[in-house]
């Protein structure tokens, strides 16, 4: 089929747009200057029901605040004049005046020369009165008169009217955020009503024939779909309204009715998946139908977040996540993030960034802004924040409950050595530090220890890093325990060779290290560890699956492998579930994983050696409370059983 030429034209740029990889910084500008400047909406709302809300003009006190002069004490309010000379030893005597002044009473009576009145706290002051005595600076002289026995300068005492707020004054500015210090300022001017900026409406789309929404089974091949709950929840937070749409299928027909329905009601479209370069990828060619001028950038040096695709569509932006989670919410957070709380009139999030210490080396690559999500830990002393790279990968949703925000290399560094200070944009403001930190092996039944501390209300911050990272963080100092478990041939003894000073060792538990396989494969049934090693070398096509470099299962594996690289050999996941869900899949046919782990998954497990899991405790950690309270969750009875259930036996 023939194609006319404009159609042709208009698929060749299409095509060079998306070819033409832009850098962060001309795709944000080129983005920015398509959508602003504009009016934000606004509307007016009800003290009530504008907290959070940005406003949308200024507000300009109608009257003083305090509408009167007032008495700020109980006491007497009195002429100035009449009692400078008054003392202990030298008492004034003042006529009384036949009224009190309490709260919402309006005085009467002048006070005249050598006379007081009674006023209570918060009273209106009455003529002739410029100042006020305090009760206890009083006597009563008979039940017409007092005497006072301290001297007042004028206006002691007195709040005058307009000294809090001054009618006409700028009381709040236009974009202010409205919180409770707020509205009690519009209150006290009697403001009922403020107009706000409207919070953009923001439809959320998620693509692909694979997404699942939570609550429905999961078929062959389907995932659930995280990407749109997590940028509708992200959406909200940084001031707007998100509007879920659910997931459409790959189906270009569908997917163009559901974004033109989407734009003609919101006022922004976020989608996620389908910015890639593959033929069933379709929201980018969809976009250049739905208005001018289109699409702005597809393709940004970004890591992870290549794929990114930013447009506008007759004022209206349109964004096109990858569909990775954690691609996904690095760019929503560095580039939508910004767009969006300016749509909001809000201003930049200046509690979202903190600075820390990055304490390894990450490498990075050359030309491309990489993002690193990070977890944020406390230094030694004052050395502030640690900010622990975390390596799950842009497909890792886990990453946002383990981390705190996310780094940013620039294009042009190949990597951030260990101790520079960095920026850390934050997925929630307000970042708390975790109580009890621990890096080190990864252990299943650690999550059953530390159970209790959460019930207490404790946060833990587990970072998997391996036995020797681990150690490694421990003698720096940058966490409480690590967990190790380490075998010395020389000594044959577990962990305590690799102590240090300013280590000492916690016993944990006991766990059964072997060889997983998928039950009823016939290659290992019946042998012992090492023959079913052998007998996977000996078969090519027998895949294994790896554990990470540093980790002390990967140095089991390497002394049963004695310097093979069998196929699989360079997959290495970072925890025993993996190891076990590789096998389980079919993408691996055997591995080393620990007991608990291999029966959870119903696999067959071949015992090699029972290992001590331990933990090297920071000494000068050691009577912080958290860490005492791990202590204590250790020792329990109720821990101890928990581990003999889940198949581990306590030291």
């Amino acid at each position: 089929m023939t194609m006319n030429p404009r159609s042709q034209d208009r698929s060749a740029l299409e095509q060079e747009q998306f070819l033409k990889i832009l850098s962060r910084e001309d795709a944000l500008a080129r983005f920015e200057a398509a959508l602003f400047p504009r009016t934000i909406p606004s509307e007016a709302r009800k003290l009530a029901d504008a907290l959070g809300a940005a406003l949308a003009e200024d507000v300009t006190a109608p009257i003083d605040v305090p509408p009167f002069d007032r008495s700020n004490v109980d006491g007497f309010a009195v002429r100035s004049a009449d009692v400078v000379a008054a003392g202990e030893g030298a008492p004034v005597r003042l006529a009384l005046n036949g009224e009190t002044i309490h709260c919402g009473t309006a005085p009467t009576l002048q006070v005249a020369a050598g006379s007081a009145t009674a006023i209570a706290t918060g009273g209106p002051l009455p003529r002739g009165a410029d100042a006020v005595v305090m009760v206890e600076h009083t006597q009563p002289a008979g039940s017409d008169a007092i005497e006072v026995r301290r001297a007042t300068s004028p206006g002691q005492f007195v709040s005058y009217a307009g000294s809090d707020i001054a009618r006409g004054e700028a009381l709040l500015r236009v974009g202010t955020i409205i919180g409770s210090r707020e509205i009690g300022m519009l209150a006290a001017c009697g403001i009922a009503e403020v107009n706000v900026a409207r919070k953009p409406r923001v439809a959320v789309i998620s693509t692909g024939d694979e997404l699942v929404q939570p609550g429905r089974p999961l078929t062959p091949a389907a995932i659930y779909d995280t990407n749109g709950a997590i940028v509708a929840a992200a959406i909200d937070e940084n001031g707007g309204e998100a509007i879920f749409l659910g997931a459409i299928p790959d189906d270009e027909a569908k997917l163009e009715a559901a974004m033109r329905n989407a734009l003609a009601d919101a006022d922004m479209l976020v989608l996620s998946g389908g910015t890639s370069k593959g033929t069933g990828d379709l929201s980018h060619r969809i976009i250049g139908r739905l208005g001018q001028p289109g699409i702005i950038a597809h393709g940004v040096a970004l890591k992870p977040g290549k794929p990114l695709c930013l447009a506008v569509c007759d004022g209206k932006p349109v964004v096109i996540l990858p569909g990775f989670p954690t691609s996904a919410m690095f760019t929503f957070h560095d580039t939508i993030v910004p767009v969006l709380r300016r749509m909001a009139g809000l201003p930049p999030r200046s509690d979202a960034k903190v600075n820390a210490t990055v304490p390894v080396r990450i490498a990075s690559e050359l030309g491309r802004t990489e993002f690193v999500m990070v977890s944020l830990v406390e230094g030694r002393g004052r050395d502030g924040l640690i900010a622990y790279p975390s390596g799950k990968g842009s497909g890792a949703i886990t990453s946002f409950a383990q981390a705190d925000g996310f780094l940013r290399i620039d294009a042009l560094a190949d990597q951030m050595p260990a101790g520079t200070e960095a920026e850390v944009t934050l997925f929630t403001p307000h970042v708390r530090v975790p109580d009890l930190v621990i890096v080190g092996s990864h252990c299943t039944g650690l999550d059953l220890v530390t159970a209790q501390l959460a019930h207490a209300g404790l946060t833990v911050r587990s970072i998997a890093v391996g036995s020797l990272g681990g150690l490694a963080a421990a003698r720096r100092g940058e966490c409480d325990l690590a967990p190790i478990h380490l075998f010395d041939d020389r000594s044959e003894a577990y962990n305590t060779p690799y102590l240090v000073e300013g280590l000492e060792l916690v016993p944990g538990w006991r766990r059964m290290q072997g060889i997983v396989f998928r039950k009823g494969d016939k290659r290992f049934e019946g042998l012992g560890a090492k023959d079913a090693v052998a007998a996977a070398l000996a078969d090519r096509a027998c895949i294994m699956v790896n554990r990470n470099q540093g980790a002390g299962t990967r140095i089991l594996i390497d002394r049963l492998l004695g310097g093979a690289r069998p196929e699989g050999y360079w997959n290495q996941p970072r925890s025993h579930n993996a190891v076990a869900a590789a096998v389980a899949q079919h993408r691996a046919d055997w591995g080393m994983t620990i007991a608990p782990v291999a029966h959870a998954v119903g696999l067959g497990f071949i015992p090699l050696a029972e290992e001590h899991y331990d933990f090297a405790l920071v000494t000068a950690r050691k009577d912080r409370p958290a860490v005492r309270a791990f202590l204590d969750a250790l020792a329990s009875n109720e821990a101890r059983a928990a581990l003999e259930r889940a198949g581990f036996r306590p030291a």
